[in-house]
């Protein structure tokens, strides 16, 4: 384990800025991802949209924007919860312009864990329901990512002997460096190969990964890389118990994902070590069989 994840970096203007879609719920993965980041030295801008969690099964959990908050500011976070409804086509711009805002600075990474998921088939789906599945998991993310590219313009303040660790008697934090062929900036897509019986969902997802593969080569020129993660099945409270112990046998190290199982890797993605892997569409699932 390295000082960065033993030791959190103390709250302050050098922390970078992380904005995450999707952290409703405290159990959810956005959640897990946010508490990562804050814990290894990021600042944290997130959104959620309370109507969505009210129209599904498991309901809203009140008081979850501002419990997540507290988590992460007792981690040495900054945060900014912001509401948001991303069939919007202006919510991007609204997002960013109140992350930069509240967190006094640009953004440097951004992901992507929110979703419209409401089951339904090719027979059964509403042209309703489709285009909803599209506005959200597709357009609003290629917006996000294409305010993201409107406005990064690299890790400001850093120089070549900005890496974690390189000033004595600091605590680390991931500043990345600046050499040349170095990427500073992040985002992180995830996604689901979930389409049979879940149409709108896994084929609106589907989409959203060419978009962010495409990101990783038109944003190379800004220093980003980009990236999509497939945490496989993750139960934060959606799964019944006969599909929860049918997907325990297909997974050969036998248990269910945890939003902290999504969280290691998009951290280290997020990390001065990640900046390597670039344009690629990750499987973190335990081995489940797809």
């Amino acid at each position: 384990m390295t000082n960065t994840e033993q030791r959190p970096p103390a709250s302050g203007p050098d922390r970078p800025i992380a904005l995450i879609t999707g952290v409703g719920r405290s159990i959810g993965i956005g959640a897990g991802i946010a508490r990562r980041l804050a814990a290894t030295g990021w600042d944290v801008a997130f959104t959620y949209w309370t109507p969505y969690d009210r129209r599904m099964e498991w309901g809203a959990e009140p008081g979850a924007a501002a419990s997540i908050e507290k988590e992460l500011a007792e981690a040495g976070a900054r945060t900014a919860a912001i509401e948001a409804d991303l069939t919007d086509p202006d919510a991007p711009t609204r997002i960013f312009d109140e992350a930069e805002q509240r967190l006094g600075g640009q953004v440097t990474a951004l992901v992507l864990s929110h979703a419209e998921s409401v089951d339904s088939g090719l027979l059964d789906t509403t042209v309703e329901a489709f285009d909803r599945h599209f506005a959200v998991n597709s357009r609003a993310s290629w917006l996000l990512i294409r305010e993201y590219g409107l406005r990064f313009r690299g890790a400001p303040g850093t120089t070549k002997d900005t890496t974690p660790g390189t000033t004595p008697g600091t605590t680390p934090s991931p500043t990345p460096d600046t050499t040349p062929g170095t990427a500073t900036g992040r985002i992180v897509a995830l996604t689901s190969d979930h389409t049979v019986g879940n149409l709108p969902y896994g084929a609106s997802k589907g989409a959203l990964d060419r978009i962010t593969l495409a990101a990783a080569h038109e944003l190379a020129h800004l220093g980003v890389t980009a990236n999509v993660v497939n945490p496989g099945p993750v139960d934060t409270g959606w799964m019944n118990d006969e599909l929860r112990e049918t997907l325990v046998r297909g997974t050969p190290l036998g248990r269910l994902g945890t939003p902290l199982d999504t969280a290691h890797l998009v951290g280290f993605l997020c990390s001065p070590e990640g900046q390597w892997v670039n344009g690629q569409l990750l499987k973190s699932n335990g081995g489940a069989a797809s």
